[in-house]
């Protein structure tokens, strides 16, 4: 079954944004995501709805970060998806009348409730700006390993 990285995507795209201060057109972006032009604009107007991104027309438009990265959560942006699921585990419903398939999916229900209360319940505790001082610290490390190394 395939993962569903449109969360990751997005934070990356919003990095992105952030690391260029400047416009970037849905082009570049895809660019980055390699993705369509097409889904960069549809995922984006979504954002644009939350007041996360705002956009420009012409020369020089394109999209651009609203809000200060200590002020967006993992969550907001987990939201402005339309809080798409989580978690690929679901429970049988071959024999509903079966009282040990209710007894099991009543279980797996209340365990993946509690799992989803703790990851979203964690993903507004991350803000973007967190985020981004780690790129930054991975990117000097890597220019710190790659100046000294001799191969």
């Amino acid at each position: 079954m395939k993962k569903n990285s449109r969360l990751s995507a997005v934070l990356h795209a919003l990095l992105h944004m952030a690391e260029r201060h400047a416009p970037m057109t849905s082009d570049e972006l895809a660019a980055c995501l390699s993705t369509n032009p097409v889904v960069v604009r549809r995922t984006m107007a979504g954002l644009r709805e939350a007041g996360l991104v705002s956009s420009g027309r012409g020369h020089g438009g394109g999209w651009t970060i609203s809000r200060d990265l200590s002020t967006i959560t993992m969550r907001d942006v987990y939201s402005a998806l339309g809080e798409p699921m989580l978690f690929q585990i679901g429970h049988a419903e071959e024999m509903p009348g079966c009282l040990v398939e209710q007894a099991v999916n009543h279980a797996l229900d209340d365990a993946m409730r509690d799992a989803e209360a703790l990851l979203v319940a964690r993903l507004g505790e991350v803000t973007l700006d967190i985020i981004a001082a780690d790129f930054i610290t991975r990117a000097k490390a890597r220019k710190l390993t790659l100046s000294t190394d001799t191969t």
